[in-house]
């Protein structure tokens, strides 16, 4: 017996892994193991043997149990220790950075133009994007035979034959907001006027849908050399440039008299737009001194009151600042076109958050 428990319990021993472990433990005591073939003879010994036999066999069975349990509990700590050794986990290392949600340009750079004319004074009228004929058109000195009311420039509303309603349009500029503005407040008033406007465009500079913002201003006393104060302030502080050169040029707008294009002195190095500097000009909105017809639509007296308007494409100033070259692309782009233009979170003050990360 004594020869039999120091062969197992040196195998024991002398096992290396779980599976040469298993293989003594099933030739010691498996079906057909030495020990288990012991405990059968058992029943072949008279009473007096058996009574000797029997428990030193299952003592001896019990301590190879017990040497097992014991090798395989040393080999999982053996294993384990190697596996700490091998693969380690520096605890007091920073987290990894997680990408979180984009800003999209066109949400950017209104959140900067309102936060802009926020500082001089401007608040933020919103209207319908589903707009009456007579508020988008009618109230804006635009004439039935405009070519802007022909339905290949505008979005009409469909309508039943037997409809009596006045036409709906989606609007086609956020101008119908400055009439609103003035039905609600009066005068004096000074608002812009932010929001998606629709026409029945789409090329590389065009989309069915885009962007604008128009500004109006309104008091007793009030000039073209007050748009040219407002105007140059924004543009300095949009393009970030301490000086800039204003360039208006007479135009023709229903809603405006006098009406002027405005473009701004810059240059195109290695085309790159660089704002206040060279012999470059470039077009960036219209403007002009309110219609009397519009200030009368509004329900404002053009006798007592008067003022200046002014509208730019958000899109395009988006584009002209970030140097993006396609419209298109603002619509069509991901994630990755997002990134490559910077754009992952507010890094400008803005009117709701103040300086945002």
């Amino acid at each position: 017996m004594d020869d039999l428990r120091g062969k197992w319990l040196r195998a024991v021993a002398e096992a290396d892994d779980d599976s040469a472990l298993e293989a003594v433990r099933v030739a010691a005591l498996g079906k057909k193991g030495e020990i288990s073939a012991q405990m059968r003879e058992l029943g072949r010994m008279t009473p007096e043997e058996r009574q000797e036999a029997g428990p030193r066999l299952n003592a001896l069975k019990d301590e190879i149990n017990a040497a097992i349990a014991a090798k395989r509990a040393a080999l999982a700590d053996a294993a384990l220790e190697e596996r700490l050794r091998t693969e380690w986990l520096d605890v007091t290392l920073p987290a990894r950075p997680q990408r979180v949600g984009t800003v999209h340009p066109i949400s950017q750079v209104t959140e900067e133009v309102t936060a802009i004319f926020a500082d001089m004074g401007f608040s933020v009228a919103e209207g319908p994007q589903v707009e009456s004929d007579w508020h988008n058109f009618d109230a804006l000195n635009i004439p039935g035979h405009h070519p802007a009311r022909a339905e290949m420039d505008t979005f009409y509303m469909a309508r039943a034959q037997d409809d009596t309603r006045p036409p709906h349009v989606l609007r086609t500029h956020t101008s119908p907001v400055q009439i609103r503005a003035m039905e609600m407040a009066g005068a004096p008033l000074r608002v812009i006027c932010p929001g998606r406007v629709y026409r029945a465009d789409y090329d590389q500079t065009h989309t069915p849908m885009f962007h604008q913002v128009e500004g109006l201003a309104i008091d007793r006393d009030i000039s073209m050399a007050n748009l040219k104060w407002v105007l140059e302030e924004f543009v300095k502080a949009f393009f970030e440039v301490d000086e800039v050169e204003l360039r208006f040029r007479a135009s023709h707008f229903p809603f405006t008299e006098p009406s002027a294009e405005v473009d701004i002195r810059c240059s195109w190095e290695g085309g790159t737009l660089k704002v206040g500097e060279g012999d470059d000009w470039l077009e960036i909105l219209g403007s002009g001194m309110v219609h009397p017809k519009v200030l009368m639509a509004g329900n404002i007296d053009p006798a007592a009151w008067q003022g200046f308007a002014f509208g730019m494409g958000i899109d395009r100033i988006a584009m002209l600042k970030y140097g993006i070259p396609d419209l298109r692309a603002f619509f069509e782009s991901d994630l990755r076109w997002l990134r490559h233009y910077g754009f992952a979170a507010l890094d400008v003050p803005t009117l709701h958050r103040g300086l945002s990360r």
